[in-house]
């Protein structure tokens, strides 16, 4: 086996979750009487409220807003379980069979539950005004409010019953061909058969060969299986377009739009200002070409560390510095985040049948939320662990909300999950004293903030053009994607990057784009918002954290712009991206004045 893609140990390969927390085991025969539960709880429930909920008083919606929460809860625990269990087994077939047993026992008790939704929305506006103004539904008041918006888009309770449970046998089945094929998969490079994680890691490794090798591997491995992948692919665009024409959504993104409260012309504003900007992507890129006396700078190059920049970190390290960067902003924040390592709330390892990737997820309130990362020491990583700390802090604390309330919409979840990030680099930077690692670990954020702004807006503008493609088009081929894929990746880049001929087939390995469409445009928001937040951060420290602690602990419970506001931010203002993108063009500056090219 040739030297460099040998892993060394890091200190994670025993980090795994502790799921006891949820259930005993997958045996365990309360997932069976939770289940049983729920779907009592929901017969008794539809009977209950079935005949006149639209002449309930506020204080009796109140009451069975409580019901409500109470089922989805016990449901949304039994799935959690299920889905945690899988995502660390996705290679053995009994824990799929499991998930996919629970989401048909799930959908089938969801479905006794839509007529809530299709009754309150045919509740007429005077009567719901009346309501929404009553101090007994002041806990409820944003959800129902936002229910309602979707009163347009709902069909009759038979038809949303029927494509409920098509949607488990449908679309969710090609999503779960499309994940359990990239677990399954496997990338021959220089004699060792490496996952798609694994794989793609070596694009940050200092030798170049190695990289150039593992992108090579990484694209013969997709090639090979585009058949299976853009079959995927087809059938959600197909299915993502009948359900916006059902239920009379004007374009692809409505849903998605309205699902995160947030305006298209919000949307279309936010990329507006980051596509005005991608000059300033080809100008880093020219840089590092200098700094790493590369030309051409080639696709696989992008994220290879500067000479002293690639410094290893063991799990203890990581742990030590994300969590001394939560504590030194808050040492409440900081203490929440201590249990997540303490507790075994986290599933670090590398392992056979894991998916790849990481990922927050909130569980339900009387739980904790659990971290999935895949941690193999990089710099990139320690950002990825205080990424996802960041969301679970963020869960956890907006817990108190219940369990409806307590989710946040896209454009302010990743509010945390970046501020956490941009804490944790000015820790490292505090820390460093080397000029090279620093001007390393600068190059480092300004390639994971640009790769969350501007990469992400490219995979948003490559949606666009794919489901307006296949909208116009029909089924699209693997080549057709491919030309999608590249137009919009090349544009933000200009001339200052090359590309091989294998990463035209990199449009097919990205989840989002099967699981979740229309997600990507949330990130650069995000990172967006969260600059805006350390500027004003800066500017009052001892201000600041009382109000951002606020804003985690609202949730959902509010719109994302009453949300904001606690910290003095204003998400109406159209300057907000200009200043974030300026701040985002100082990191250039100071990249180039400690590289002495300007």
């Amino acid at each position: 086996m040739m030297e460099g893609v040998n892993q060394t140990t890091t200190g994670a390969e025993q980090v795994h979750w502790r799921l006891e927390d949820l259930y005993a085991g997958v045996d365990d025969p309360r997932l069976a009487e939770d289940m049983r539960w729920a779907n009592g709880a929901a017969t008794r429930f539809a009977e209950a409220y079935r005949p006149g909920l639209g002449g309930l008083n506020a204080a009796q919606l109140a009451a069975a807003l409580e019901q409500l929460e109470a089922i989805r809860q016990r449901i949304g625990r039994v799935g959690t379980f299920r889905y945690l269990s899988y995502v660390t087994h996705a290679d053995q077939p009994a824990y799929g069979a499991a998930l996919q047993a629970y989401e048909e026992a799930a959908t089938a008790i969801q479905n006794q539950l839509i007529f809530f939704d299709i009754a309150w929305n045919a509740v007429d506006d005077a009567r719901a005004g009346a309501l929404l103004a009553d101090p007994a539904l002041a806990h409820w008041t944003h959800l129902l409010r936002n229910w309602r918006k979707y009163r347009d888009h709902l069909r009759s309770e038979s038809e949303e019953q029927i494509l409920s449970e098509k949607r488990v046998t449908g679309r969710g089945l090609w999503e779960r061909l499309f994940d359990e094929t990239l677990t399954e998969m496997r990338f021959p490079l220089r004699g060792k058969q490496m996952s798609e994680q694994e794989v793609l890691t070596l694009l940050s490794n200092p030798d170049r060969e190695l990289r150039r090798d593992a992108a090579e591997s990484l694209s013969k491995g997709l090639e090979g299986r585009l058949h299976t992948l853009t079959t995927c692919f087809n059938a959600v665009l197909a299915d993502k377009s009948l359900d916006d024409r059902l239920r009379r959504y004007p374009h692809w993104l409505s849903e998605r739009n309205l699902s995160n409260e947030i305006s298209d012309g919000m949307v279309e504003a936010l990329e507006q200002a980051v596509v005005g900007r991608y000059g300033l992507v080809a100008r880093y890129y020219r840089l590092k070409a200098k700094l790493l006396n590369l030309s051409p700078l080639m696709d696989y190059d992008r994220y290879a560390p500067l000479p002293g920049g690639d410094r290893r970190y063991d799990w203890a390290e990581c742990r030590r510095i994300v969590l001394a960067a939560v504590t030194d902003f808050s040492p409440e924040l900081g203490g929440i985040g201590q249990r997540f390592f303490d507790e075994g709330w986290i599933d670090a390892a590398l392992a056979p049948g894991k998916r790849g990737g990481a990922f927050a997820h909130p569980v339900t309130p009387d739980v904790h939320p659990y971290l999935m990362v895949n941690y193999t020491g990089t710099v990139r990583d320690v950002m990825t662990v205080a990424h996802e700390l960041g969301h679970g802090i963020h869960q956890y604390l907006a817990r108190g909300q219940g369990y409806l309330n307590a989710d946040t919409p896209l454009t302010t979840a990743e509010t945390a999950s970046v501020f956490g990030e941009m804490l944790t680099f000015e820790q490292l930077m505090r820390e460093e004293q080397d000029p090279r690692r620093r001007l390393g670990l600068l190059c480092g954020k300004i390639e994971d903030t640009f790769a969350t702004v501007f990469r992400q807006m490219a995979m948003h503008r490559f949606e666009v053009v794919m489901h307006g493609a296949r909208r116009a088009e029909g089924e699209l081929s693997k080549d057709r994607l491919a030309e999608l894929w590249m137009q919009t990746q090349t544009e933000q880049f200009a001339d200052s990057i090359q590309f091989s001929p294998g990463y035209r087939w990199w449009w097919s390995y990205i989840p989002h784009f099967i699981g979740s469409p229309g997600y990507v445009y949330a990130y650069a928001f995000g990172e967006l918002l969260t600059l805006a937040l350390i500027q004003r951060y800066r500017a009052a420290p001892a201000d600041f954290v009382p109000g951002y602690t606020a804003m985690l602990k609202l949730g959902g419970s509010k719109a994302p712009a009453e949300v904001v506001a606690t910290t003095g931010i204003d998400l109406e203002d159209p300057e907000i991206w200009s200043r974030a993108l300026d701040y985002m063009s100082g990191m250039v500056d100071e990249a180039e004045k400690l590289a002495g090219v300007r």
